[in-house]
């Protein structure tokens, strides 16, 4: 899988732009700030339905611009797709797919799918748990689009739980029903109860799903993960991938006995969620643990042990798409500005990896910050014009 073209309408810097891309790798060279992760960003969101550099999607539309348009012509074997997505902050976003209106924007997933590597990626091992359950929640999708749907569901769920023990926790302080504040006399306590059960059993049932799908993930890329980190830095294992539960230590495995878990995680926190107004026990609360030999890398890793601990699960999962295959064929690699940030091994280590993808889109401030190993087309980005040379 390739994207052959990319179109631009208001997305970022560029009014408008047309970039034709062949399979193998493509450059994007230029100064800073002169959109060339603009572009690959494009391509991201397309397969992922967000950014990896803004949380909100009211960035990515030019400024005094009411919407943005991302349009990519997307070649599998011998045939070819049109996928169109329109960006509209504070409102629903649209999908076409092949010029069909009557798709919503989840369904283009599966049709590129990416694999990145930013700078950003030293928050995978130095940053917080929310970015680490991010890494694990795209890679599901990507392997399993109709995952995207079951996301949803549980953060809607989420919500509308987290709504009603803020009102169970008002309730509380004020007394309940008799003490409550002006407007709020039917909001009582014995109520917010009852229908927070059955949230229970919804969120758990969503939960459950999400942490299958987390740990089946998490079993297939470990060997992954700790192969490529031997070819980055040979000697430097092992890495372990460790998953923790909000839940505790239950020994769940199956959906059921993981919804059970959860469920009763639930019913053991309660006390402490009304008090709190907010939902303790779930995927959303989860971590992964990183360990390199027998210590978290988190706080012991090197920088450089950290560079290469991130690099090792994309590639990682780069590896793991492409034996898996699906309707989405091999994933198109993303190196956005990263060989500025590595050493001389660990570029040249990443570029002969990286180099038979069939796909590989890298962006540069010059061009001797592009290994000589990935060899292709060049663009040069500046000015908000997009040439080849």
């Amino acid at each position: 899988m390739y994207v052959a073209h990319l179109s631009l309408a208001d997305f970022r810097s560029y009014a408008r732009v047309e970039v034709p891309l062949d399979p193998g790798v493509t450059a994007f060279v230029g100064p800073n700030g002169q959109g060339k992760t603009n572009l690959v960003e494009a391509v991201g969101y397309l397969a992922t339905l967000g950014s990896h550099r803004v949380a909100s999607d009211a960035p990515l539309v030019r400024l005094g611009a009411e919407r943005a348009v991302i349009r990519a012509s997307v070649v599998h074997g011998d045939r070819q797709q049109l996928v169109e997505l329109e960006i509209n902050p504070g409102k629903a976003n649209r999908a076409r797919i092949n010029r069909s209106s009557q798709v919503r924007p989840r369904d283009v997933l599966g049709i590129v799918r990416t694999v990145l590597f930013a700078p950003e990626d030293l928050a995978l091992v130095k940053g917080d748990p929310g970015e680490r359950r991010r890494f694990l929640d795209e890679l599901i999708t990507a392997r399993a689009p109709r995952m995207a749907g079951v996301r949803q569901d549980y953060d809607r769920v989420l919500r509308q739980r987290n709504t009603l023990l803020k009102s169970a926790a008002l309730a509380r302080r004020h007394g309940g029903r008799r003490g409550a504040p002006p407007g709020r006399a039917d909001s009582g306590l014995g109520a917010d109860m009852s229908t927070l059960d059955v949230w229970d059993q919804h969120l758990a049932r969503s939960g459950a799903e999400l942490l299958a799908q987390r740990l089946d993930l998490i079993a297939a890329l470990l060997p992954l993960a700790d192969k490529a980190y031997e070819q980055l830095a040979p000697g430097g294992g092992p890495i372990g991938l460790e998953y923790r539960n909000s839940a505790g230590e239950t020994g769940a495995t199956t959906r059921e006995e993981l919804y059970e878990a959860l469920l009763a995680a639930l019913a053991d926190v309660r006390g402490q969620e009304i008090e709190r107004g907010v939902t303790l026990v779930g995927p959303h609360r989860d971590d992964l643990l990183l360990n390199l030999g027998r210590l978290p890398a988190k706080g012991y890793a090197s920088h450089g042990e950290s560079w290469s601990y991130a690099l090792a699960l994309r590639l990682a999962s780069y590896d793991l798409l492409r034996a898996e295959g699906g309707p989405g064929g091999e994933p198109v690699l993303v190196l956005d500005d990263v060989f500025a940030e590595l050493d001389a091994r660990r570029r040249d280590r990443l570029a002969e990896l990286v180099a038979p993808g069939e796909q590989v889109l890298v962006t540069a401030a010059v061009d001797d910050d592009v290994p000589s190993v990935l060899a292709g087309a060049r663009f040069t980005v500046a000015g908000g014009t997009v040439e080849r040379r």
